[in-house]
């Protein structure tokens, strides 16, 4: 539960404030508890074979809500370079992100009127899976990727992308180089930010006087409804309400118009944003509606955080019942997928080979490499094939439905999905 330490009426201070680590959007003390996953290793940092023997390093993953501002968040204890620098996420290996690509270009092209002279850039661009798109429809564009390794898959890919880290300084050196962009987007990256303020202050540096600023990320009122603790991890600084993100960008000039919410990553908000100032469209209703939800269920009170963690620990408990019964069962369980949310579960749950044999993924950048601080081996998705096991854990459940789809061929030897989060469901 959202809890502060008191002994004798006065608090007590948390390992945050002990540690010197603020809210990074306003500055408060960070002494309430959101939730507590213990120590985990870097969710992307997959182990190789000449590793094995050497020292993981385990960071805290405990997640605080400020008192003030009411961001939830985690501290910063690794520097992105060494998150980002080298990357294994590849978005292309999804079909369904990509579909969701192509759908978010027409959209935007038709919303915004955008043609031959227009500029379009992309925040953490990865491997261009996005800004294709827009290339195919004659609209230059720009990808913005610190990890250099993506980057290069993505110039491969015919997208000019420059690699670095975004914020104000690298807003302005591209304004000055190429001007300024019409429409500035960003999935799932601003968690992944460290210096909120630099970051969004950058993007208003970048924007022209009448563009527009797409984020999407995971929304914090789905992440609790659906009890998606998982998506917490080091790469993911902060998680947000809209209430907060408004805040945010508020306090950088920047007004949100409009809102969205999506079912991608298990319910996201795509929030637009404009230059505030006379000239700035009035926010739509979506917006009134979703500021006016998020005031009546108390998104600014701590009440409202407090139960979360309690229903964390109740789904541990019930994954580790499931394995355990089917390990005593003689079954096998194999998992599907290596996403950095399945390293969060499998860490927190203390899961390792004696109740999941092995994984299984599509990116040829993970097959032969071992899970962070687990130790889980990853395979081909062949491997199933070869070993039968009698359950598959799907790890990405935010994929289940195109995962079940390309995987229905277990079910010829009487294997089973399960999905893990919001809590064990074996599916039929």
């Amino acid at each position: 539960m959202a809890t502060r330490s008191s002994t004798s009426g006065s608090a007590s201070p948390s390992p945050a404030e002990l540690a010197g680590i603020v809210c990074r959007f306003c500055g408060a003390p960070l002494r309430v508890t959101f939730v507590d996953l213990g120590m985990s290793p870097l969710c992307q940092r997959h182990i190789h074979p000449n590793e094995l023997n050497a020292m993981e390093p385990f960071f805290p993953l405990h997640a605080y809500v400020c008192e003030d501002c009411f961001l939830v968040q985690l501290g910063e204890y690794v520097a992105p370079q060494e998150i980002f620098g080298f990357y294994h996420y590849f978005s292309s290996f999804s079909d369904s992100w990509l579909a969701h690509a192509k759908r978010y270009t027409e959209q935007m092209i038709a919303r915004l009127g955008l043609d031959a002279q227009s500029r379009v850039a992309e925040i953490a661009s990865n491997d261009g899976y996005l800004l294709q798109y827009f290339a195919e429809r004659g609209i230059p564009c720009l990808g913005i990727e610190p990890a250099a390794n993506v980057a290069e898959a993505a110039r491969a890919r015919g997208i000019d992308t420059v690699s670095r880290f975004f914020g104000i300084e690298t807003a302005q050196a591209l304004r000055a180089e190429r001007g300024p962009v019409d429409l500035l987007l960003g999935n799932n990256v601003l968690a992944h930010v460290p210096d909120l303020n630099d970051f969004v202050a950058g993007m208003a540096a970048y924007l022209a006087p009448t563009g527009t600023i797409t984020m999407e990320f995971p929304h914090l009122l789905r992440l609790m409804a659906e009890n998606q603790f998982d998506t917490i991890y080091h790469e993911h600084f902060s998680y947000f309400s809209f209430t907060v993100v408004e805040k945010v960008f508020a306090a950088h000039r920047l007004k949100l118009v409009d809102v969205e919410e999506l079912p991608t990553h298990g319910g996201s908000l795509r929030i637009y944003a404009r230059h505030a100032g006379p000239d700035a469209p009035d926010a739509s209703p979506a917006v009134h509606a979703l500021r006016k939800r998020e005031a009546d269920l108390g998104v600014s009170t701590l009440e409202f955080y407090a139960p979360f963690a309690e229903r964390v620990e109740r789904t541990k408990r019930k994954l580790l019942s499931f394995l355990i019964e089917a390990r005593e069962a003689g079954k096998v369980v194999a998992g599907y997928g290596a996403p950095g949310k399945g390293n969060t579960l499998l860490n927190y749950c203390g899961i390792r080979t004696d109740l999941l044999a092995y994984t299984v993924d599509r990116s040829p950048m993970k097959q032969g490499t071992f899970l962070p601080g687990t130790r889980i081996p990853v395979f081909a998705p062949e491997k199933l094939d070869e070993t039968r096991p009698d359950y598959l854990l799907i790890l990405p459940w935010n994929l289940v439905d195109e995962i079940t789809g390309q995987m229905g061929r277990i079910r010829e030897w009487g294997a089973r999905f399960v999905v893990p989060i919001p809590e064990v469901r074996v599916l039929d």
